[in-house]
């Protein structure tokens, strides 16, 4: 039997789609019951919601050990997709206490239960730091810790760090890098989020560059190193590489709004996340833009996927089609 941990988030409720698909026996790992409401949703939408009623719903939480070991009774196979992703340096402590106290007690479970294989779902904000005058990031990059990182950022290196442990104890691992995952059912959250600005008038941009990657790439590439032998490696899963300038432009003409026309220079990106700090401070509310994401909005880095293609031979989806057909369902 699989278990999948962040089952109500947008990878976990489409993995759920292709295992059940697959038919595999799944227990899923939830929260808050309001949430299994979008997970039903993202069934609908891929046809499939005659499958929703297989799934064996477990309430608990990857803080919480007790409801963990509940979890993972019978299970041979495990999905951590559970992770919080927030860029408001406030957020530090219960970054950490999620993404690697509670990727510390999966991978405790996994010992302790004989998993035999474990999936852990990180980031591309978890890869190395290019060098001066080097632009290609690739699983080998070295991480420099002199270098500025985001809390999200360490806090998904912190979990990596937890996996290879499991992997020194016996459990083969595999790691997954992707990049910003777009994909449908999450309209306020994640990337839905940028799909959202841009509805109600987003006006700037940046030419910085990022990963990205449809949702449906992702699981069925966790699914293909989870029934191969491969073991003990990680993997960039990004489909293209674009500038902000160009995905923010592709949603807009799907959602047929205007598209952004005004250029953030690094020195307005700079006063905007001082800005940011400033009205956070006297409203204590979350904040919107930091200094990291200031930073990264104008990265030109490029993040290579060649060895996920060599492995699994594997062919992305095309991204400009698909954030076109996202960005008109979101409507």
């Amino acid at each position: 039997m699989i278990l999948v941990t962040g089952a109500t988030g947008l990878v976990g409720s489409h993995l759920l789609v292709k295992l059940l698909q697959e038919e595999k026996e799944v227990k899923a790992l939830f929260r808050t019951e309001k949430k299994i409401e979008a997970v039903k949703n993202v069934f609908q939408h891929k046809k499939s919601i005659h499958l929703f009623e297989k799934i064996n719903w477990i309430k608990g939480d990857i803080t919480d050990v007790p409801t963990l070991n509940i979890a993972f009774e019978n299970i041979t196979h495990v999905y951590h997709c559970a992770a919080l992703i927030s860029f408001d340096p406030n957020d530090e402590e219960v970054l950490r206490k999620v993404n690697i106290e509670g990727t510390a007690n999966v991978v405790n479970c996994c010992i302790d239960f004989g998993i035999k294989k474990l999936c852990h779902v990180s980031s591309i904000a978890a890869l190395g730091d290019t060098r001066e005058y080097e632009y290609s990031i690739t699983e080998e990059t070295e991480w420099n810790p002199e270098k500025l990182h985001g809390d999200y950022a360490i806090s998904k290196y912190g979990s990596e760090t937890e996996v290879w442990r499991a992997q020194q104890e016996g459990v083969d691992v595999v790691i997954v890098n992707p990049g910003v995952i777009f994909g449908y059912g999450f309209p306020t959250q994640g990337s839905g989020i940028i799909i959202n600005k841009v509805k109600n008038g987003l006006l700037f941009y940046t030419k910085g560059k990022t990963g990205i990657i449809a949702v449906e790439d992702v699981v069925n590439c966790m699914t293909e190193l989870m029934n191969s032998t491969i073991t003990g490696k990680q993997f960039c899963l990004v489909s293209e590489n674009k500038s902000l300038e160009q995905i923010l432009i592709t949603i807009a003409t799907g959602l047929n709004v205007k598209k952004p026309s005004l250029y953030a220079s690094k020195l307005l990106t700079s006063i905007a996340w001082r800005l940011d700090w400033f009205i956070s401070l006297i409203t204590f509310r979350k904040r919107k833009f930091t200094r990291a994401t200031a930073k990264s909005s104008h990265s030109l880095d490029i993040y290579e996927n060649s060895l996920v293609k060599k492995e699994l031979n594997y062919t992305f989806l095309e991204m400009e089609p698909y954030l076109i057909n996202l960005s008109k369902e979101f409507l």
